[in-house]
């Protein structure tokens, strides 16, 4: 997202369009600057790719991709799957297929994807993800990467009777317990110990999901605290609007901490097992990082980070009331 907010701010005529996974379009669409989505489905077809039903769609894609004739073709994944996908896309006389020269640390960087490009661009091993990708545009159309990064994100406003049941209509805060890797979570006992301190603020804690075991993790810390909720299965947009519309929200390394960050909520994100510095939101004040590789955060760390976020005027406005611990 903020590479497209660079180039459309150093090329306001530019048209974008995006090739992405079918899942993630309602995400992408989230952003005005792009023009066209186009959908692919690699996850799904791989499971029938000998189907008549997949070929057709495989067809369809490969004529989306030919709609248009690109000046330039941008992969910044650095894998080989999407720099096949790239290699497939139509360019104009003189275009350019630019991607990753090299790994950057901990990436899952597919040298093999060098022989798709008509030029590569090497940026330095220890780059976070998002600049890595803003890196990529700016060197390849001559301008420099300035300012903080820009997700330009809105999800458009809705009335009531469009809003998902499960949303409260009191303030809440949201922690986002689960990941995939048990290295990364956070102790149990550390989640309830912070949810007694937002009962003390008033704040309902919502727990979301995404698979059966985190949803006994979910059931097993709502036991445990007095004003926990947990969420139903929430599909992927609808998990967007819990975190977009939240007064607070804590989450380990995932994804959907990432986006609360994005859209500058007031959000703390833990680091248990994983390098900070790789995806850290650092493009708002109203982000406030904790822990590291093999250094998991402290309850104390969390609750002053709470404290920080607390005197804000945007933690005010969307939690509703005034801070009452110091």
């Amino acid at each position: 997202m903020p590479m497209v907010s660079d180039i459309r701010r150093h090329y306001p005529d530019a048209n974008i369009d995006w090739v992405v996974e079918e899942g993630y379009t309602g995400l992408v669409r989230m952003n005005p600057e792009v023009r066209r989505i186009i959908p692919i489905a690699l996850r799904r077809w791989r499971k029938s790719l000998l189907s008549a039903a997949t070929r057709a769609e495989i067809a369809h894609f490969r004529r989306q991709l030919k709609l248009d004739a690109y000046d330039i073709v941008f992969d910044t994944q650095g894998l080989l799957k999407t720099s096949v996908v790239m290699w497939m896309v139509r360019l104009a006389p003189g275009g350019h297929r630019i991607g990753l020269a090299n790994a950057t640390e901990g990436s899952g960087y597919e040298p093999l994807s060098r022989l798709f490009h008509t030029k590569s661009v090497k940026v330095g091993l220890h780059t976070h993800a998002v600049l890595r990708a803003r890196q990529v545009a700016a060197q390849a159309l001559g301008y420099s990467v300035d300012g903080a990064a820009d997700f330009n994100m809105d999800i458009p406003e809705s009335d009531s009777a469009t809003l998902p049941a499960w949303l409260p209509e009191v303030p809440y805060a949201v922690f986002f317990h689960g990941t995939a890797r048990a290295e990364k979570q956070w102790p149990a006992a550390d989640w309830i110990q912070i949810a007694g301190l937002l009962a003390e603020r008033g704040l309902l804690v919502l727990l979301p999901w995404g698979s059966d075991a985190e949803k006994r993790h979910a059931e097993h810390l709502s036991g445990h605290m007095s004003n926990a909720r947990v969420l139903p299965r929430l599909p992927l947009m609808e998990a967007v609007v819990l975190a977009q519309r939240a007064a607070l929200v804590i989450g380990v390394d995932t994804g959907l901490t990432h986006i609360a960050a994005a859209f500058k909520r007031p959000t703390i994100e833990l680091y248990c097992d994983s390098p900070r510095w790789k995806t850290e939101g650092n493009w708002s004040p109203q982000i406030i990082n904790l822990g590291d590789t093999g250094t998991a955060p402290t309850v104390e760390q969390v609750a002053e980070a709470i404290n920080t976020l607390a005197k804000t005027a945007d933690w005010r406005k969307a939690a509703g009331v005034e801070p009452t611990r110091e």
